[in-house]
C-alpha cells in the first residue's frame, strides 16, 4: 500500500515538470494563441523558433507589408497564409497543434534576418522541420523553401504542401465564395427571365426549323472554311501582300472569308435546286432556274478547284479554269 502511494506521489510531482519540460515550446504556443495561430516575429523570436535544438516544426513567412514597399505578392499571399494558420490552430487538437507553428516576419521587424539570408525580394516561405525530440522524422531533415512559381499563391496548394511535413494534415477548407454564388444565382434568374421573354415573343422564330437550319449551315461554313485552324494558330490575315498561303498545312485569315463564301454559294445553289426549283410557277421558270443554279455551281466549284491548284500546283484536277 505504501509503495502504491509513493509511486502515485512521484507521478503527481512529475506532471508539472513535464508541462514545463520545454518552456520555449510553451512560449511559442502562447504567442500563436494570441494572434489567431500566427506568431509575429522579430529577429530574436526568429532565431528562437528556428533554433537548431527545436523540438517542433515551423513554417515562417518572410514578407514586407509596409505601404512603402508596395509588395503586391506579399499582400496577395498574406491572407492565404493567415487563413491556413488559423485553420491549423483552431481545428487541430492541442497535443498535435503545438508540435508545429506558423510564423511571419515582416521586413520592418527583422531587417537583420533579411540581410543575413540575402533576400532582395518577398515573400519567402521557409519550412523548418523538428531537429530533435519525438516529432523529428527519421533521417536527415533539412529546411526547405516553398516554391511559389510551381505551387502558386493559392491557399489550398500551400496547405497541401505543408501537410506533407506535419504530424497531421492541415485541415484547411476554403471559405464559401458567396460572391460567386450570388453571381451564379443572378445569371440563372436573369437567364430564366430572358428565356421566358424570348419564348413568349420570339418562340415561333426560335423553334422554327428554318432558324435551326440556318444556324447549322452557318456553323458548318465557319468550321469547314478553316476558321478554327486560323484562330488556334494565330495566323495573320495576309502576309507580304499575299492572301493565299502555299501548302495545305497553312492558311491566312483572308482565305477563311473566301472559302466560306465559296462553300456558302455552293450550298445556296444546291438548296435552290432541291427546294426552289420544284416550286417554280411554270415549266419555263423551272427550266431557267435549273440552268442558272447549275451554271452557278459549276463556276463556283471551278473557282474552288483553281484555289486548290494555287495552294498546291501539283493538284491534279481542274474544271473550267
Amino acid at each position: 500500500m505504501l509503495s502504491r502511494i509513493f509511486t502515485l506521489s512521484l507521478g503527481l510531482l512529475a506532471l508539472p515538470l513535464a508541462c514545463v519540460a520545454n518552456p520555449t515550446q510553451a512560449k511559442l504556443a502562447s504567442l500563436a494563441a494570441q494572434n489567431g495561430g500566427v506568431i509575429k516575429l522579430d529577429t530574436e523570436l526568429y532565431d528562437l523558433i528556428t533554433s537548431k535544438d527545436r523540438e517542433w516544426s515551423a513554417v515562417v513567412q518572410l514578407t514586407a507589408m509596409g505601404d512603402q514597399f508596395k509588395c503586391a505578392p506579399c499582400r496577395q499571399f498574406d491572407p492565404n497564409f493567415n487563413s491556413v494558420a488559423k485553420s491549423w490552430h483552431s481545428k487541430v487538437p492541442a497535443d498535435k497543434r503545438d508540435t508545429h507553428f506558423f510564423a511571419t516576419l515582416d521586413f520592418a521587424d527583422g531587417r537583420d534576418v533579411f540581410a543575413r539570408l540575402g533576400l532582395q525580394s518577398a515573400p519567402f516561405v521557409n519550412f523548418f522541420p523538428a531537429a530533435k525530440g519525438p516529432n523529428k522524422k527519421p533521417g536527415k531533415q533539412d529546411p526547405w523553401s516553398y516554391d511559389f512559381n510551381t505551387l502558386s499563391f493559392d491557399a489550398i496548394n500551400f496547405a497541401n504542401k505543408i501537410s506533407e511535413h506535419t504530424v497531421v494534415p492541415v485541415p484547411y477548407r476554403p471559405p464559401p465564395n458567396y460572391g460567386l454564388m450570388i453571381n451564379i444565382a443572378s445569371v440563372v434568374v436573369i437567364g430564366a427571365l430572358a428565356a421566358r421573354f424570348a419564348y413568349k415573343y420570339f418562340g415561333s422564330v426560335i423553334f422554327s426549323r428554318w432558324t435551326w437550319a440556318l444556324g447549322v449551315v452557318i456553323t458548318m461554313l465557319t468550321f469547314t472554311s478553316g476558321h478554327m485552324f486560323v484562330k488556334i494558330r494565330g495566323m495573320p490575315s495576309t502576309m507580304r501582300g499575299q492572301w493565299i498561303a502555299g501548302g495545305y498545312q497553312n492558311q491566312y485569315g483572308a482565305e477563311v472569308t473566301v472559302i466560306g463564301g465559296i462553300y456558302g454559294a455552293l450550298a445556296f445553289a444546291q438548296l435552290m435546286l432541291i427546294l426552289g426549283v420544284p416550286h417554280a410557277k411554270n415549266a419555263g421558270s423551272q427550266r431557267m432556274s435549273i440552268y442558272i443554279f447549275s451554271f452557278l455551281m459549276i463556276i463556283v466549284f471551278s473557282m474552288l478547284v483553281s484555289l486548290f491548284r494555287v495552294k498546291n500546283p501539283s493538284y491534279p484536277f481542274r474544271m473550267l479554269f
